[in-house]
């Protein structure tokens, strides 16, 4: 699949982040990949902007982490989401959901 110019918006890498780690527990290069994948290789979240925006997360007290072995046996810091983010999570989602919906409206009208 060739790769996609598209740029992701500010602020929504928090959501991508939130979100996959509800789907469990995960290493920043799992994430990533994980990111990747359920994206259909649309959204490559590079370690330049993967790590800031899971340091920013752990600080404001969304994400947890704890060091761990990878799939490949060796030490990783995992990330996992803590009920904090998880309420978070559910706002996000709900600004997004309302973001989607308006701008839907603006491509409808401009057809």
């Amino acid at each position: 699949m060739p790769k996609s110019n598209l740029e992701l918006l500010q602020g929504t890498l928090d959501l991508l982040i939130l979100k996959t780690l509800a789907l469990g527990p995960n290493h920043g290069w799992g994430l990533s990949q994980r990111i990747l994948q359920i994206s259909d290789a649309v959204f490559q979240v590079n370690q330049g902007s993967l790590y800031p925006a899971l340091h920013r997360l752990e600080h404001k007290g969304w994400v947890k982490s704890y060091w761990g072995a990878s799939e490949a046996n060796r030490q990783a810091k995992f990330y996992e989401l803590s009920a904090a983010g998880r309420r978070q999570l559910a706002q996000e989602l709900k600004q997004w959901e309302q973001f989607s919906l308006a701008v839907g409206k603006i491509i409808d009208a401009s057809a």
